[in-house]
């Protein structure tokens, strides 16, 4: 049974397991594991957290690793025995958990924003604020090859052979990995505002876009399924204020997906049938919302992870670490959330 940590105030108003202590800053990222509940955060503090999930839910720390400046990112490795980060300090890092030791495998000019490791082409890509899209392989020093993206890599997903990669600009660019070098297909992001995330489908036949207007697209790659399947929806708003959606994860059993946003809520969706399954309470720091930054869904979706706070959308000054503390949360899924539903029929009189 996933065990429930009792209520903390408004941080955890669905009574989801909180890992404690609590981050010394902003968390960037967590990701479990493809092969076991061994969980990952990255930290604006420059540090990167372990630790072992047990099927309670309760998280007990496992090891950390450092960069020199804040940390943005981070990717498994295919079979679990270590973790990709990528840095402020523009370098990337491979941590071997069996012996704690970090190595830089690679190398921007700039902070590095994303990263994904790629099993079926045997190499990591990364996007950094340099703007370009680089490929290593982990056995040279230099990169396979690199990419001159339009702007400032933002967003980053890759669900082989689809990689997706959302810029500053509203820029898309949709690589097939079966020629990696050149984008299949570059277009301008259907929504108006900057580009938040991105996430491929399971099928690998389109993405989801969010942005910091509330909003997500559903785009399929080929333009012949999406004249009629492509479609935009709002979320992440509480009236007049619209929140940004920090993050997108598809369910692996499923294929639903669940959206994290400023707003300090988390909601499960269907795009089949454009329902929204379950929308979560939302989490705060008194009067004001406590962002989610990031989420992860563990191998068999049973777990959804997620990292609460400050999101620096209203600058430093509003910043206050002793009222606006950062949490790992652990919400244990139920089916009637993340399983799709038949889509409710239209209804009218007779």
């Amino acid at each position: 049974m996933f065990g429930a940590a009792a209520a903390t105030g408004g941080i955890n108003p669905n009574k989801d397991v909180q890992i404690t202590p609590a981050l010394a800053d902003g968390i960037t990222s967590v990701n479990f594991s493809p092969r076991a509940n061994i969980l990952v955060a990255t930290c604006w503090d420059n540090n990167v957290y372990c630790w072992e999930v047990a099927s309670n839910g309760q998280a007990a720390p496992k090891a950390s690793t450092s960069h020199t400046q804040p940390v943005l990112c981070s990717s498994w490795n295919a079979d679990g025995s270590a973790v990709f980060t990528g840095s402020c300090d523009k370098t990337v890092k491979m941590w071997n958990l069996a012996t704690n030791q970090a190595q830089q495998v690679a190398q921007h000019d700039a902070p590095v924003r994303h990263c994904a490791f790629i099993p079926e082409n045997n190499l990591l890509v990364t996007g950094s604020w340099d703007k370009t899209l680089k490929y290593w392989d982990l056995r040279t020093p230099n990169p396979v090859f690199s990419y001159n993206l339009p702007e400032r890599c933002y967003a980053l997903d890759v669900k082989h052979p689809l990689l997706v990669v959302g810029t500053a600009d509203r820029h898309l660019l949709v690589f097939n990995l079966q020629n990696p070098s050149a984008p299949y297909k570059q277009l301008q992001s259907p929504l108006k505002w900057q580009t938040r995330c991105v996430a491929c489908f399971p099928d690998k036949t389109g993405y989801l876009i969010g942005s910091i207007e509330g909003r997500v697209a559903v785009q399929h790659v080929e333009d012949s399924i999406g004249q009629t399947k492509n479609f935009t929806f709002k979320c992440h708003r509480d009236g007049n204020d619209i929140y940004a959606v920090n993050s997108i994860e598809f369910h692996p059993v499923h294929g639903t997906f669940v959206t994290a946003g400023s707003d300090g809520t988390y909601n499960f969706w269907d795009k089949d049938s454009k329902q929204r399954l379950k929308a979560m309470a939302k989490a705060s720091y008194g009067a004001e919302p406590a962002p989610i930054t990031c989420g992860s869904f563990n191998a068999d979706g049973s777990i959804y992870a997620y990292g609460l706070s400050y999101d620096w959308s209203k600058g430093f000054q509003a910043y206050n670490p002793a009222q606006m503390p950062s949490y790992v949360q652990l919400h244990g899924t139920q089916e009637a959330e993340v399983k799709a539903r038949p889509k409710t029929p239209a209804t009218g009189r007779k």
